[in-house]
């Protein structure tokens, strides 16, 4: 049964959650930390626990154990990398950039923000960041996308992210509605004041790279295909580096585990469901 609302209704709603959006907003920190420097820091070689170059159009997957990080580098060129995620235990629970986006009161991944699961657990830190311009609104490429931005080109030898995606779910046993909603690394997508997407190529460098701490045990997949926003009109994405590093347990002061009152409640949840 629809229930029609009165505009006080409305109106009482909207302030109550503009209220509530203004207390989220005054408890998150002024400033989180600038980018992380340029170039990386170097990685022992006894903590690469394996080091994997994803060829431009393909796809890749790996698990990941609590507390290792995943280093997301542009070491070869440009290129935007796609990653989705699911709990290794429990598949069910998988990557959610709606509520990371919403919990947090910002589309804006950097250093210092959490990437949450549609559980309201936290599945990555974002340790280090040395670009910040990461798309969680438009997602991965597909066969149409790809059609109709490489007019004339051969459309069937061109892979793109959501068919990758379908492959890589099935290998690990999962069906296509499996698949959640892709983070965009390397994709400087920005919205002006009217709604509408602009890519911003000078946000992103040769060089740039993440550092994603996992806070689960998790089955993580990649796609390196060109961002449907991406105007370059040639197909071509460069390798990217994924490299995993053995895991060390973040100090009590951990700043992704401190930084905002959002975060503190997703781990408090996380260590919950250890229980």
């Amino acid at each position: 049964m629809h229930i029609r609302r009165s505009h006080d209704e409305i109106a009482a709603n909207r302030a109550r959650y503009e209220e509530h959006q203004r207390q989220g907003l005054n408890a998150t920190p002024k400033a989180l930390p600038g980018k992380s420097d340029k170039p990386a820091a170097s990685i022992a070689e006894d903590r690469i626990i394996h080091r994997e170059i994803i060829p431009g159009g393909w796809y890749w997957s790996t698990r990941v154990k609590a507390n290792e990080v995943l280093r997301i580098s542009l070491d070869q060129g440009l290129s935007t990398l796609s990653l989705i995620a699911w709990n290794a235990a429990d598949t069910t629970e998988r990557l959610n950039l709606p509520d990371t986006v919403k919990v947090q009161w910002t589309t804006g991944l950097a250093k210092g923000r959490v990437i949450f699961s549609d559980m309201g657990r936290v599945m990555f830190s974002i340790v280090e960041d040395s670009c910040g311009a990461h798309d969680v609104l438009v997602g991965g490429s597909t066969a149409s996308s790809n059609a109709k931005k490489y007019a004339g080109a051969n459309g069937p030898a061109l892979r793109n992210t959501r068919d990758n995606f379908v492959l890589l779910a099935t290998k690990a046993g999962l069906d296509k509605r499996d698949i959640p909603a892709a983070l965009a690394l390397f994709a400087p997508v920005r919205v002006d004041a009217d709604g509408k997407f602009h890519w911003k190529p000078e946000l992103v460098q040769q060089g740039d790279y993440v550092d994603l701490r996992a806070d689960m045990d998790m089955i993580v997949g990649f796609s390196n295909c060109p961002h449907p926003l991406d105007p370059n009109p040639v197909y071509a994405p460069n390798p990217v580096t994924v490299t995993r590093i053995e895991a060390s347990a973040p100090s009590a002061d951990d700043l992704c585990r401190t930084a905002t009152p959002e975060a503190v409640r997703g781990f408090e949840n996380n260590a919950f469901a250890a229980l």
